[in-house]
């Protein structure tokens, strides 16, 4: 499972630059990993790749942001540590393969475009854009799952088909609506609808609750990734 290049094309940035063996991601500074660079090989002038990087985002008034994950050589990492970038977000891939199929105890709504009270709940939680978050949902083909009560979501997800494996993304609940079996209701609907598949989703290594969550649905830790921000 190549989950550099899974997450990358689920959560597509609406700006897309090469540079070498890297991209240069930007959506209007609406979450780090459609902002930053994906780090997928060694440029053969590592400091001017750096140096094109910082331009790039400074020119977009943001700071220089680098992703590295499974396939980033050590040395982009040493490098960024020794020019004063810090490690932000060290973040866990879990997989299940494949993963269990369990019933929902609440009635999940899924459609296959993210609608208005969707967008807001999501971004409500996460702190986001709902218009640029919208748009980069839209880059790709994906199922947006909520349980509601008078028609306001409470708990939502993001579902991203891609071949034989299901991406999860933007588990969200509302505070007031936690502990309460919402989000376990979306997961599993999602992966109810993607059929037979193997199913993965990120999550923070600092977020323990939800990390034994998933567990508890069958993922176990398949790899990792962190950010250096400037």
């Amino acid at each position: 499972m190549d989950v550099d290049r899974l997450i990358d094309e689920a959560w597509p940035a609406l700006d897309r630059v090469p540079l070498g063996p890297w991209t240069l991601r930007h959506s209007l500074g609406v979450t780090k990993r459609a902002n930053s660079v994906l780090v997928t090989g060694l440029p053969a002038d590592l400091s001017r790749a750096v140096d094109v990087a910082e331009k790039f985002y400074a020119g977009h008034g943001l700071p220089g942001v680098f992703s590295l994950g499974t396939d980033a050589p050590a040395e982009v990492d040493s490098f960024l540590e020794a020019r004063g970038y810090r490690l932000v977000d060290p973040t866990l891939v879990m997989v299940a393969a494949p993963a269990p199929v369990g019933s929902a105890a609440h009635e999940v709504r899924i459609e296959d475009h993210p609608w208005p009270a969707w967008l807001d709940t999501w971004a409500a939680v996460e702190g986001r854009d709902p218009e640029v978050a919208g748009r980069i949902c839209a880059g790709v083909p994906a199922w947006y799952a909520a349980v509601e009560e008078d028609g306001v979501p409470l708990a939502v997800g993001r579902g991203v088909p891609q071949g034989d494996t299901l991406g999860i993304y933007c588990m969200a609940t509302r505070p007031s609506a936690r502990r309460r079996g919402l989000a376990r209701s979306v997961l599993r609907a999602l992966v109810r609808q993607a059929g037979p598949a193997s199913a993965y989703l990120v999550v923070t290594e600092g977020n323990g609750a939800a990390r034994s969550f998933y567990r508890a649905e069958g993922f176990e830790q398949h790899g990792a990734y962190h950010y250096r921000v400037a």
